[in-house]
C-alpha cells in the first residue's frame, strides 16, 4: 500500500536521499527518514517525509523509529571510502549496534513485513581479492570468514543476524552485498569519499588550479568495479521485494583499474595529469568485482548502467559543487 510506513534508517546518507526519491517517484506517502547528522548536512532533504535526527546505535532510538513500520530499509552506518574504514575499525564495528537494535525493535513492533540490510563486498574472504587478476567474487566466497577487518567483520556479523531474525522470528530480512556505489549526492571531498568521487574531485581541481598533476593511492593497478546509485536503488528494491532470503551480490560486474577509472575522467574533463602514485595509502584489496550469475538467475536482472556513463552524470555534479565552494578559476 502507499501509504503505508517506510522507515530508510541512514536516510541523510547518500544511498538513503536517492532511496527516498525513489519510494516518492514511486507514489509512496508515508517516509519516515532517520539519520544521525543534522538535517542540514543530509545529502538531500524531502519536506514531505517525517525526518528524525536521532542516533540509531540506541535501542530506544531504534523503538521509536521502527514504530508503525511495514518495511525497514537499513542503510545506516559509520563508514567512508578505504582512507576511513582502514583508519576507524572500530567505529565501523559499533555499527554492528545500529543493525541488532533496529532487528530487534522491528520484530518487537509486530507491523514490519520485510527488513532490508545493507551489507558490503567488504565481507568476502580477503585471499580470494590478492590478485589485480581478480576471479569475480560469488556469494559463497564469503566463507570461510576473513573479511575486510572492522567494516567487513561488522558486514557479515549483521548478515547473519538478519538470517538468524528470519529462522527464529520469521522476520523477513533480506539482504544485498553491496559494490562500490557512486552518483550524485555523496561524499565527495573530506576525507570519507570513495575512489570515483575522489578521482573525479582530484581531476577537477587539477583542471580548474592549472595543477595538472594527480595523486592516486596504491599503484594504480588495483581492479575494482562500479554500480551507479539508480542501479543500486533498483536491486534494494526488487530484493527487498522477492522471495531469495540469501544474501545477493549488488554490483557491476565491469572491470576496470583504478588507472582505469582516472583515464575515464580525464576524458571526461578533456585533460592529461601527470600521474603520482602514493604507495604507502589505503588502498584495499588488490582485486575485487562481482559476479552477477545468482542475481542474473534469480532476478532476472543485474546492473547494467556503463561505468563511462555513470562517471560522466556525477563529474558533472561534483563539477557543479566544487565551483559553488571553491569558485571557478581566474
Amino acid at each position: 500500500m502507499k501509504n503505508d510506513l517506510i522507515l530508510v534508517a541512514g536516510g541523510g546518507g547518500f544511498i538513503g536521499g536517492h532511496l527516498i526519491a525513489k519510494l516518492r517517484e514511486l507514489g509512496h506517502t508515508n517516509i519516515r527518514s532517520v539519520d544521525i547528522k543534522p538535517t542540514e548536512e543530509w545529502y538531500q532533504v524531502f519536506d514531505d517525509v517525517d525526518n528524525v535526527v536521532a542516533d540509531l546505535k540506541l535501542k530506544d532510538a531504534c523503538e521509536a523509529a521502527t514504530k508503525d513500520a511495514v518495511e525497514v530499509y537499513n542503510l545506516a552506518a559509520d563508514m567512508g571510502g578505504m582512507g576511513f574504514i582502514e583508519n576507524n575499525r572500530a567505529l565501523c564495528m559499533l555499527s554492528v549496534l545500529i543493525n541488532t537494535h533496529l532487528l530487534e525493535a522491528a520484530q518487537a513492533a509486530g507491523t514490519v513485513q520485510r527488513f532490508f540490510y545493507a551489507s558490503s563486498a567488504c565481507v568476502y574472504n580477503a585471499d580470494k581479492q590478492k590478485s589485480e587478476d581478480v576471479i569475480p567474487l560469488k556469494e559463497a566466497d564469503a566463507y570461510p570468514a576473513m573479511p575486510e577487518d572492522g567494516y567487513g567483520w561488522e558486514k557479515l556479523f549483521s548478515e547473519r543476524m538478519c538470517r538468524h531474525f528470519r529462522e527464529d522470528f520469521d522476520l523477513q530480512t533480506r539482504v544485498a552485498r553491496f559494490h562500490n556505489v557512486y552518483g550524485p549526492f555523496g561524499t565527495w571531498d573530506g576525507g570519507r569519499e570513495k575512489a570515483p568521487a575522489a578521482v573525479i574531485r582530484k581531476v577537477i581541481t587539477a583542471k580548474e588550479t592549472g595543477d595538472l598533476n594527480i595523486e592516486i593511492w596504491g599503484d594504480g593497478k588495483q581492479t575494482r568495479s562500479f554500480m551507479y546509485i539508480d542501479d543500486c536503488v533498483e536491486g534494494i528494491l526488487k530484493i527487498t521485494h522477492s522471495d531469495i532470503i540469501e544474501p545477493l551480490n549488488l554490483g557491476s560486474d565491469e572491470l576496470t583499474t583504478i588507472n582505469g577509472l582516472v583515464d575515464i575522467v580525464e576524458d571526461i574533463a578533456g585533460v592529461k595529469l601527470e600521474r603520482h602514485y602514493k604507495l604507502d595509502a589505503p588502498k584495499g584489496v588488490n582485486g575485487r568485482n562481482s559476479d552477477n550469475t545468482l542475481i542474473s538467475e534469480l532476478l532476472g536482472w543485474a546492473p547494467g548502467i556503463k561505468l563511462r556513463e555513470g562517471m560522466a552524470k556525477t563529474y558533472e555534479w561534483i563539477h557543479a559543487e566544487y565551483l559553488a565552494k571553491h569558485g571557478a578559476a581566474v
